[in-house]
């Protein structure tokens, strides 16, 4: 990076290094987890229960889970997700293990990118001045983008047809660029994965910053994921959303 961004290396490197020493936060108790899930209903990310780690696989039932601590705990995540404090305090006091999801495509979408192309894009983001939202960065080596909506167009051509519009399993044969939108849903901060002793999706950068619009960001993400050889587009190079 030194060599295509010349006088600013200096301060890219500082940048760099303040983004990598960035770490989950234990939450002390169960009231520091509970402030950041109302703080994000807050910020308007609509949120409902998911599973958690059980040692190292998933608290569901179902047998080799294909993505454990990562799904939400009931089929009508869509619809039960709120961002009402008392629905969620209920929640985090009954389920006091449980991850949450944050539904997207209602009022956020996320753009979600392997971690060393998301560090390098937020630098570059950050460095140029553009408006970046809340940030989140995943233990299983993803960072999440959280932005706008696009909405629901009217014209449904608009939404474009992929394998990982049907089956979340396969989502890590996808390594590029993911962007949940309508239908889908990330974890959001705090949470834990198998195998975690803590925290293992945090924010870099917290709900309090406003959200932005995706295109504003989608250039230097799609970029920062080529030049880290992860970028995942058809032959025309159109980033595929991702709908669960």
């Amino acid at each position: 990076m030194s060599e295509e961004f010349g006088g600013r290396t200096g301060r890219q490197g500082k940048l760099s290094q303040w983004l990598r020493k960035r770490r989950p936060k234990q939450a002390a108790d169960e009231g520091g987890r509970e402030a950041l899930l109302l703080a994000a209903a807050d910020a308007g990310l609509p949120l409902a229960p998911a599973a958690h780690p059980a040692g190292y696989r998933c608290s569901c039932d179902r047998v080799g889970c294909p993505t454990p601590a990562r799904h939400p705990v009931s089929f009508a995540w869509q619809t039960q997700s709120t961002t009402d404090r008392a629905q969620i305090e209920r929640w985090v006091r009954h389920q006091p293990q449980a991850n949450f999801i944050t539904a997207t495509g209602m009022v956020h979408d996320v753009l979600d990118v392997p971690l060393d192309a998301g560090r390098e894009a937020l630098e570059r983001l950050l460095e140029a001045g553009t408006e970046v939202g809340p940030v989140a960065e995943s233990g299983d080596g993803r960072m999440l983008f959280f932005t706008l909506t696009r909405g629901t167009p009217e014209d449904e051509d608009e939404w474009w047809p992929c394998e990982l519009d049907c089956h979340p399993e396969t989502m890590d044969e996808h390594p590029g660029l993911r962007w949940h939108c309508r239908g889908s849903y990330v974890l959001v901060p705090p949470a834990r994965l198998p195998g975690d002793d803590g925290p293992s999706v945090h924010w870099v950068r917290g709900p309090e910053h406003p959200l932005p619009d995706p295109l504003s960001l989608l250039e230097v993400l799609t970029d920062s994921c080529a030049r880290h050889g992860g970028e995942q587009s058809d032959p025309a190079g159109t980033v595929w959303p991702l709908r669960h």
